[in-house]
């Protein structure tokens, strides 16, 4: 790899301080603090927490008695305050300032399939981060032939008002091994004004699979920049899934994997919910560059209020023998609410196979009339529509953990 130093993160981030990014709605950085963050007490066990905190958490995958996970991080702020990985052995998890600290070859994956000058965002982590000595964010390894059937759970939370919360997380999947990662973000009910950068870093080795599984659950007035690069060796599989149906003031997220490993795959599923007046530019990008690698892009979006939805998705074939298919469906509830599908293929080989499929409609008339016919009314067949048109096949997953998606699928969904 082509490693960055300290002073070519710190050169190349100063120069994009003021980097707008390409996609997404422009926010002023310096709309929020900048000042030293006070450091949140660390925690013993996660039932410390106040009933409510605990509640915010479970309604993004993060069950706070552990059960049935094979570890725990959680971001409060700046903070670290729970750090767990005592039920596997074959998972490692830590702040990741502590494993800088404890593995001097982990600098050699920083901001490498994501770069400190991509736009302003990162270049504010990166500032922070190598110039502030502020380390936040996580590392999570999975240990060379294992496969841990429970998933490792970490939640970035929210909980000052005007906070730029920051993190960058590093998750290496070693060679042959398995790693499922369920991942929520929250905000406390007071806090009315925010902002959250996470920065994700993800390699996995040949063999390997993770699978990443995001639930979003943000107050109104937040600004919301997540940052994501995944680089796939031989035989590697990358299945991630995300989900977003509370409001948020604004959202803009392209993770990209580079499927770089002959055979290697990666799979993207998400939900997106807007309401009031949301703003949310989603997407995902996969590089196919090694024969035999395929990807597949699938969302499902739903308009209300007067939100928008941007949906995007991006699939490009440098070499030939590679396959990949777009899907984007979207349905618009309201009048004053947008969807603007915007599928890419993009082929610079021959031999290769790539399609997309895009439609925005309306809930159709004819089902409602069905099922108000047989004693339904009219808001509970609408909400039953919309229930199934966001419901989602989770693939690869163990069975129990295919069984928390789907609840945590289903927990998002209420009230849509």
């Amino acid at each position: 790899m082509d490693v960055l130093s300290v002073r070519d993160v710190l050169h190349d981030a100063e120069k994009a301080k003021d980097k707008k990014a390409p996609l997404g709605v422009d926010v002023t950085i310096e709309n929020f603090t900048d000042e030293p963050i006070d450091a949140k007490e660390i925690l013993d066990d996660l039932g410390d927490l106040s009933k409510k905190d605990q509640n915010d958490l479970l309604k993004v995958g993060i069950d706070t008695s552990e059960k049935g996970r094979a570890g725990t991080f959680v971001q409060m702020d700046q903070t670290n305050i729970f750090t767990s990985n005592m039920m596997s052995d074959s998972i490692e998890i830590m702040n990741i300032g502590v494993a800088l600290d404890k593995y001097h070859w982990l600098k050699d994956y920083m901001w490498q399939v994501v770069k400190p000058d991509a736009d302003k965002y990162t270049a504010k982590t990166a500032l922070r981060e190598e110039k502030d000595g502020v380390k936040s964010g996580y590392f999570i390894r999975s240990l060379p032939n294992t496969k841990e059937v429970f998933p490792v759970q970490s939640c970035m939370f929210i909980s000052d008002e005007d906070i730029m919360q920051t993190a960058h997380n590093i998750i290496i999947a070693e060679e042959n091994s398995e790693l499922h990662l369920i991942t929520g973000c929250a905000t406390g009910d007071d806090v009315s004004s925010a902002m959250h950068v996470g920065v994700s870093e993800m390699y996995l080795k040949p063999g390997s699979k993770i699978t990443f599984t995001m639930v979003h659950n943000w107050a109104e007035q937040v600004e919301v920049r997540p940052r994501t690069g995944v680089k796939l060796a031989d035989n590697a599989t990358y299945l991630n899934n995300y989900i977003l149906t509370s409001p948020v003031r604004s959202l803009q997220s392209y993770p990209t994997a580079y499927c770089d490993g002959v055979n290697s795959r990666a799979l993207f599923q998400s939900i997106q919910g807007g309401k009031k007046d949301s703003v949310i530019d989603v997407g995902s990008r996969a590089i196919l560059n090694a024969p035999g690698a395929r990807s597949e892009i699938i969302s499902r979006a739903i308009s209300q209020d007067e939100s928008k939805i941007y949906s995007r998705g991006h699939l490009a074939g440098t070499v030939p023998d590679v396959r990949g298919h777009l899907e984007c469906h979207g349905l618009v509830l309201s009048d004053d609410s947008l969807i603007y599908a915007v599928p890419e293929l993009e082929a610079s080989s021959s031999n290769l196979e790539m399609s997309h499929e895009a439609a925005v409609g309306k809930i159709d008339e004819d089902e409602i009339n069905y099922l108000t016919a047989r004693g339904i009314s009219e808001d509970e067949a609408a909400s039953m529509i919309v229930r199934g048109f966001l419901s989602m096949d989770i693939t690869g997953l163990p069975d129990e953990l295919a069984q928390e998606t789907q609840k945590m699928i289903d927990m998002s969904l209420d009230g849509m």
